[in-house]
């Protein structure tokens, strides 16, 4: 099968199409020919070796998290999917990707594709939907009447995880450039600030989450507008030893995680408010509530732009200069 792969990490990482063996199946797995891959900021770094201690990959690896497709064949234990579904799913941290003809899917990190959606629509949701559900509903636990920060509103995961903080019934902040307003007051913004005008930590006051999306000192500035007992999310880092524990690292990148976010700690600590970083999980149920908010259109996908999958890595480039509103997916099939 043709799969986009790298085969080293650094400023060569040698990404180029593969011919690889159709994969086997362990009894938990599914095969998923994959219509349409959806393209994440992580996919790039991941190239750059800075996850090398906390991702494994066997080189050279497949690239992509994102994925939707049609099942094709499934492990002797799998239950709740059969040849011929329409599935979208992530497997990031799985250690394959979904830029290819087919992949390997997980049975748990699965969920049925939501009829409203074609496949590209569909592979645009997968880390984006995750990433907000986790990071609003069980670390921030947002509530009805919270204020919520999210900034970078026209990016791919502000453009959904604003859309996910109206559901959950809070008022939501966030910074765009002037002719972006539009579209992120269309998905639900209550306060945008121009970030080309004005500095968001001098506009916005007293709120009850932060989801840290942008890096250059966004963290540190972000911890100032919470009121006490407040909580930031972030997911440019820095990384920190909760972090490293959950994962099980070994003692000496705890302490190096602990020592890396070290700053932050003792800013949010003077705050009274509470940082973490979020690795986003695959999770199939999680999916399927997000799929329950696309197929009654109380949530859409904001898609940037579709490439084929011969440009492939024309995509993971455009998608590096950080000027996509909304999703960069690539059609597969």
């Amino acid at each position: 099968m043709k799969a986009l792969t790298f085969k080293r990490y650094g400023k060569s990482p040698g990404i180029g199409f593969s011919e690889l063996p159709r994969p086997t199946l362990k009894p938990y797995d599914m095969l998923v020919e994959v219509h349409a891959a959806g393209l994440n900021p992580i996919d790039n770094m991941i190239l750059t070796g800075t996850f090398k201690p906390v991702l494994r990959f066997e080189l050279p690896a497949t690239l992509g998290s994102d994925l939707a497709g049609v099942v094709t064949e499934v492990g002797n234990r799998v239950t709740r999917f059969k040849p011929g579904d329409a599935v979208f799913a992530s497997l990031f941290d799985s250690g394959t990707g979904s830029l290819a003809e087919f992949a390997v899917v997980p049975e748990s990190a699965a969920a049925l594709k939501p009829a409203r959606l074609d496949f590209v629509q569909a592979a645009s949701v997968p880390m984006v939907g995750l990433t907000s559900w986790q990071a609003l509903k069980e670390r921030a636990d947002l509530r009805i009447g919270q204020k919520v920060f999210i900034p970078a509103g026209s990016g791919g995961i502000g453009t959904f995880a604003i859309q996910l903080a109206k559901q959950l019934g809070a008022k939501v902040a966030t910074t765009t450039s002037t002719g972006n307003v539009e579209l992120v007051r269309g998905l639900g913004a209550d306060e945008v600030v121009d970030y080309r005008k004005e500095d968001f930590e001098k506009v916005l006051q007293r709120y009850d989450a932060v989801l840290a999306t942008v890096k250059g000192g966004t963290v540190e500035k972000s911890i100032g507008i919470l009121k006490p007992g407040g909580r930031i999310v972030s997911l440019i880092g820095p990384l920190d030893a909760a972090f490293a524990r959950a994962r099980r690292l070994n003692f000496f990148l705890t302490w190096v995680f602990g020592l890396m976010s070290r700053k932050v700690m003792r800013l949010a600590k003077q705050r009274e408010v509470r940082y973490s970083f979020l690795f986003v999980r695959p999770d199939g149920a999680q999916l399927a509530e997000l799929g329950e908010l696309l197929q009654t259109e109380r949530i859409r996908p904001v898609i940037d732009k579709v490439f084929p999958f011969e440009q492939a890595k024309e995509a993971l480039a455009y998608l590096a200069q950080g000027r996509a509103k909304g999703k960069v997916v690539v059609r597969i099939r």
